[in-house]
C-alpha cells in the first residue's frame, strides 16, 4: 500500500469516526424543533457533510504532498538525516521546526513530507517543506506549517525525506 493510499484510508476512517461520534452524541437530543430521531438524522446529515469536506481537504493536501514529492528526480531517501522539533500552534496552525543534516561531501537540498496527527494517530494534515542548500557536513532548518487549522494536541512525523 502506498503512502497516498494509507492517507486516503486514514482520511476515510477519520471522516467515518467523526460522523459516528456526532450522530451518536445528538441522536437522543430534542430541542422541540422535532423528534429525537429527526434531530439525529439532521445532525448525521450535517456531520456527514462536514466529514466529507474535511476528508476532501485532507485528501487534497495529501495528494498535493505526493505530487510535490513525485517531481523530485534523482532524490535519495534521507529520512534518517531529518529531525523534527516540538510542535507549536500559532493562529490555529501547527508548526514544527525541521532540521536536515547533510552527511555528504556536497551541498544538497532536502524535501520533507511532514504529517500532523492527533493523539490517536489520526492524520490531520500533510505538508511538504524544502530545506534548501544544506552545506556538506552541515545542518539547516526550515519550518513545516499545517494548511488547516488544527486544535488539540498535535504531533508531527516525517513520512518521507529526499536528499537532492
Amino acid at each position: 500500500m502506498t503512502t497516498v493510499d494509507q492517507w486516503r484510508a486514514a482520511s476515510a476512517t477519520y471522516a467515518a469516526a467523526v460522523l459516528t461520534v456526532m450522530a451518536a452524541a445528538v441522536s437522543g437530543c430534542s430541542d422541540g424543533a422535532g423528534t429525537p430521531s429527526v434531530n439525529g438524522s439532521r445532525a448525521a446529515s450535517a456531520a456527514s457533510s462536514l466529514a466529507a469536506r474535511g476528508g476532501e481537504a485532507l485528501a487534497s493536501a495529501t495528494a498535493a504532498a505526493a505530487s510535490e514529492l513525485a517531481r523530485i528526480k534523482g532524490g535519495v531517501d534521507a529520512k534518517a538525516d531529518v529531525r523534527l522539533g516540538t510542535v507549536s500552534t500559532s493562529q490555529d496552525k501547527a508548526t514544527v521546526p525541521v532540521t536536515a543534516t547533510n552527511n555528504g561531501t556536497k551541498p544538497a537540498s532536502y524535501t520533507v513530507q511532514v504529517s500532523f496527527r492527533d493523539s490517536g494517530g489520526n492524520l490531520l494534515d500533510a505538508v511538504v517543506v524544502t530545506v534548501p542548500d544544506v552545506p556538506a557536513h552541515g545542518t539547516a532548518r526550515a519550518t513545516a506549517r499545517s494548511h488547516r487549522d488544527l486544535g488539540g494536541p498535535v504531533r508531527a512525523t516525517v513520512d518521507t525525506a529526499l536528499r537532492h
